[in-house]
């Protein structure tokens, strides 16, 4: 039987401690309702977001308690934009309430990345909105689970106060099968130890997983000092640093020396997502007027009730002949729901334009 275990440590970066500035990180592990959950989330550093602490910790908190209380209903959910919007709505619902709290402006003060994994039996539910990390360990090696999700730049991400920020959560919803261990891991590891361009995680991520062999209370003390030593220690400009694990004892690691050091960088193609969505506006729009048209010049079928009752003392023959009439004389028309139809197909082809124009002011 696999024997499950979670830990979660948060170190504040250098230059925080230099500036006198509390730490923005927040990591929370939790066990309870037969469910095991971390969670680790960033608070945005940018002037504006005076609060971000208070968001960041909250926001752990919230989801932690949600998943181990409600895991049942958010997995076995099938409409996943759903299960995405209800995780937002949580988290502003507490938001709310620090709004009140500390008199604040905006729910953008507050503002903060997310990154979460929760497993109950061979069940489990990933999520990730922003950047950061979440790494599959498995008997084989390691594999980035969720990638960092930069915004309009490098420097630049999504946090879960952001317009339609349940449009950039991500969700995987999978097994544990062959799983080792999942590291979850704020953007102040993941810049040590993941080379974006190639893919590469560097096998320290295995071995500081590795360290819940010994138990909850260990674990989070070496991971911390790790932590210190080799990533916050590292740098007089080191960012916050939150890990966090959640180890299925009795499975097998990876060798150590089969894990990679280095990589190749991934091929970069010269198109962008933007040039996707401008070659495929003149098919979309032609795509459109067909439907539309079809929809429109579609004939009226009658409901099973509306269909002629063969009287008494009346033949097949003649209530075949009658109901045939009746569909004979039905002509094309245009419905209530083709006219609706047609309004939703001007809204969105005004919503790509838009969008795309949005893409072209920014370049």
């Amino acid at each position: 039987m696999v024997d499950i275990n979670v830990a979660a440590v948060t170190v504040i970066g250098q230059k925080h401690r230099q500036r006198g500035v509390a730490c923005e990180d927040a990591s929370v592990a939790l066990t309870a309702n037969g469910v095991n959950v971390v969670v680790v989330a960033d608070g945005a550093g940018s002037k504006q977001y005076t609060h971000a602490r208070f968001g960041s910790a909250a926001a752990a908190d919230t989801i932690a308690k949600l998943l181990t209380e409600h895991f049942d209903a958010l997995y076995n959910e099938n409409r996943e934009a759903a299960v995405r919007s209800l995780i937002i709505a949580a988290l502003h619902v507490k938001f709310a309430d620090l709004i009140v709290e500390h008199k604040l402006d905006s729910i953008e003060r507050l503002s903060c990345t997310l990154l979460f994994c929760a497993v109950k039996d061979r069940r489990m539910l990933v999520g990730h909105i922003g950047d950061g990390l979440i790494v599959k360990v498995t008997p084989s090696g390691m594999s980035p689970l969720t990638m960092p999700q930069n915004g309009a730049s490098s420097s630049s991400t999504y946090f879960v106060t952001a317009n339609h920020a349940a449009d950039y959560l991500r969700l995987i919803k999978t097994t544990t099968d062959n799983v080792h261990a999942i590291a979850l891991m704020t953007d102040g590891v993941q810049d040590s130890v993941y080379d974006e361009n190639s893919g590469l995680i560097k096998p320290v991520v295995a071995r500081m997983a590795d360290t819940l062999a010994a138990g909850r209370a260990k674990a989070e003390a070496e991971l911390k000092n790790i932590i210190e030593k080799f990533i916050v220690g590292a740098s007089n400009n080191s960012d916050d640093s939150s890990f966090g694990v959640i180890y299925f004892g009795g499975t097998k690691a990876p060798d150590p020396k089969s894990l990679p050091n280095s990589a190749a960088a991934f091929e970069r193609a010269t198109e962008t997502f933007k040039d996707l969505q401008t070659s495929l506006v003149a098919d979309v729009k032609r795509a459109r007027k067909i439907i539309v048209e079809a929809a429109a010049n579609a004939p009226v079928i009658l409901k099973e009730e509306d269909k002629p009752v063969k009287k008494t003392g009346d033949t097949d023959t003649d209530a075949t002949k009658e109901s045939e009439s009746e569909k004979i004389a039905v002509t094309p028309v245009i419905k209530k729901s083709s006219i609706l139809m047609w309004i939703i197909v001007i809204m969105e082809l005004i919503a790509i334009l838009w969008l795309i124009l949005k893409l072209y002011i920014k370049v």
